[in-house]
């Protein structure tokens, strides 16, 4: 829950829960933090990995961080583009990460209204995600199969999609492809 929030000139600071962080894009001196936040966050490096990958390739098209009043990176989202029936006008949310000591407080939620809102304003026709339903869908995403759409790790029910522009996603359906760097996730 948001508790209070305005505009710096850099980005949107906001009261969330205990902490009061700031909501903006990421930038090169955050790197190492964002890398770390993922280590701290998942069982292994690969989400971390998969974000400097990302990087790398050019593959993040829209990338957040939540930055503590020392200025300390403690949670991170990543937007990166996917495809479907040759449709490029959707990108998949992957991965979200808040530091343990930091959950609980609405900061994952903060960055993931932020990035969803920025997808929209960049012109993104629909947004995917691989994640908990119960979860996700306060933001406003449903089946994927709603759509027809089915994605390529077999994410069933889990996997979601917010469309919006009305038929960004082809009327078809099909298999979302994400980008090649989450090939490597298998490995």
């Amino acid at each position: 829950m948001i508790l209070a929030e305005f505009h710096d000139g850099l980005g949107v600071v906001a009261l969330v829960g205990r902490v009061k962080v700031q909501v903006r894009s990421e930038e090169f001196a955050d790197q190492g933090m964002i890398h770390a936040v993922h280590v701290a966050s998942f069982p292994t490096k690969r989400e971390a990995d998969l974000v400097d990958t990302l990087r790398v390739a050019g593959n993040l098209s829209i990338s957040l961080v939540a930055v503590d009043e020392c200025g300390a990176v403690v949670g991170h989202v990543a937007f990166s583009p996917v495809t479907v029936a040759g449709a490029t006008a959707g990108v998949g949310m992957a991965p979200v990460a808040v530091l343990a000591e930091c959950r609980c407080q609405g900061i994952a939620a903060e960055l993931i209204r932020r990035g969803l809102a920025l997808c929209q304003e960049a012109g993104h026709g629909f947004v995917v995600v691989l994640g908990d339903p119960a979860y996700y869908s306060r933001f406003g995403f449903a089946p994927a199969a709603d759509w027809s759409l089915s994605d390529e790790y077999g994410g069933g029910s889990a996997f979601q999609a917010i469309e919006f522009k009305p038929g960004s996603i082809p009327a078809t359906g099909g298999v979302v492809r994400y980008a090649p760097e989450f090939a490597a996730l298998g490995d």
